[in-house]
């Protein structure tokens, strides 16, 4: 059966509602934080020369970039349709590329396709301070320029791990032969450039904001991130949480006539942004109610904007509250994952598993079409107690009045 035709099953089967496979990313410069749900043993089912799984990649129709041992489809989301016991996917990318505009409305004439996705990353330690490039730079080595934004929910960071403060930009006062000196020292050890930048101490319930150019080492908490379309980055610190980063990290992304220029890496670098004294005024994200609180409480539900600020995406937060049914209707499609709960959405059940084995399927993920986000998603929660709450994330212009304070 070829994939329009699975496409198109699964997009009646559902009523505009796609069931979404889980994507496990590994990446071999990480320990795993332990805390997005994967069965104990299967941290490292991919061999330990891939590294230990730390990212579960949501709605993507992005391939992973992982080196020479990248697997096929890894990042990519795979939409699934059982019918009489028997099991068949597509992936989601080939999906947009079949059903277009059917499956993403107007996203198909404006961007030629689903152009951001969203992650889990858990590490149970700090990332190394590492940059994504802008459009500019991007696109020299025929890449997507990337912003992304975090927000860490409160249901998967029962532990902080063991660094939950995220680096950002540098301190006042740093030079640009200062930054090129640490890069510089990149094969000699730890190269140290975290020294002259900035922490920020993370706070499960909020987010924050980053844009390209900008260079960050996040936290340790395990942190739910939409961003474009892009896996374009490069690694300027050299040493991290003790483990050595090879030196090709840290040219990736750099074109070949640009590789051993270190001025290059420093142009790459938004200085404006990065020594900007009011980034956190400009870039922490506070959840912001869509609505009056009461009316929709008297509507059985709550949403809030989780991560905005930006055009190229955004995120909410929807809490259907226990024993109530309620009508979301959005103006573009998304995807979503399923934190808390248990209930119906349309005409699936969905549940939030405890515990996933490599390679399982779940009730936890799904991707809505354009014309059922604007007719409306029905969610009913039978639960006496317990929220259903889930993580939407959009692509540009989905909703209108999005917060525009944040990442600028």
């Amino acid at each position: 059966m070829g994939a329009k035709t699975i496409a198109e099953k699964a997009l009646n089967q559902g009523g505009g509602i796609v069931r979404l496979a889980p994507a496990w990313v590994p990446r071999v410069f990480c320990i795993p934080g332990r805390r997005i749900k994967l069965h104990p043993d299967d941290y490292w089912a991919l061999g330990s020369k891939r590294g230990g799984i730390d990212e579960r990649w949501f709605a993507s129709t992005t391939p992973a970039d992982n080196g020479p041992l990248t697997g096929k489809d890894e990042g990519l989301s795979p939409i699934v349709v059982e019918d009489n016991g028997q099991v068949e996917r597509v992936l989601l990318r080939d999906a947009v590329a079949e059903l277009k505009g059917e499956l993403i409305g107007k996203l198909w004439d404006t961007c030629g396709g689903w152009p951001m996705f969203s992650k889990f990353f858990d590490n149970r330690d700090a990332l190394p301070l590492h940059i994504h490039h802008d459009e500019a730079h991007a696109a020299r080595v025929n890449a997507a320029g990337k912003p992304e934004a975090y927000y860490f929910a409160p249901q998967v960071n029962n532990h902080g791990g063991t660094f939950p403060y995220t680096f950002f930009g540098f301190r006042p006062g740093v030079t640009k032969d200062q930054v090129r000196d640490v890069l510089m020292k990149y094969e000699s050890g730890d190269n140290r450039i975290c020294d002259i930048s900035v922490a920020y101490k993370l706070k499960p319930g909020t987010g924050w904001c980053v844009p390209p150019g900008v260079l960050h080492a996040p936290g340790s908490l395990c942190t739910y991130e939409p961003q474009k379309a892009s896996d374009v980055f490069a690694m300027y610190q050299s040493v991290a949480s003790e483990q050595v980063l090879p030196q090709e990290l840290l040219w990736k992304d750099c074109p070949e006539e640009e590789k051993g220029n270190f001025d290059y890496l420093v142009d790459v670098i938004d200085w404006e942004q990065n020594t900007d004294p009011l980034f956190a005024q400009k870039h922490f994200l506070e959840p912001i109610l869509v609505g009056k609180l009461e009316d929709m409480q008297a509507d059985g539900y709550e949403e809030r904007w989780i991560c905005y600020g930006v055009d190229e995406f955004s995120a909410k937060e929807l809490t259907v509250l226990p024993g109530r049914t309620a009508t979301i209707r959005d103006g573009g499609a998304y995807g979503l994952i399923v934190l808390q709960g248990h209930g119906k959405m349309g005409v699936w059940d969905i549940e939030t598993p405890s515990l996933i084995r490599f390679g399982q399927l779940t009730y936890d993920e799904f991707f809505v079409s354009a014309s059922a986000a604007a007719a409306g998603v029905q969610i009913t929660n039978p639960s006496k107690s317990d929220p259903i709450v889930m993580l939407k994330h959009f692509g540009p212009e989905a909703n209108a009045n999005i917060p525009t304070i944040g990442c600028r």
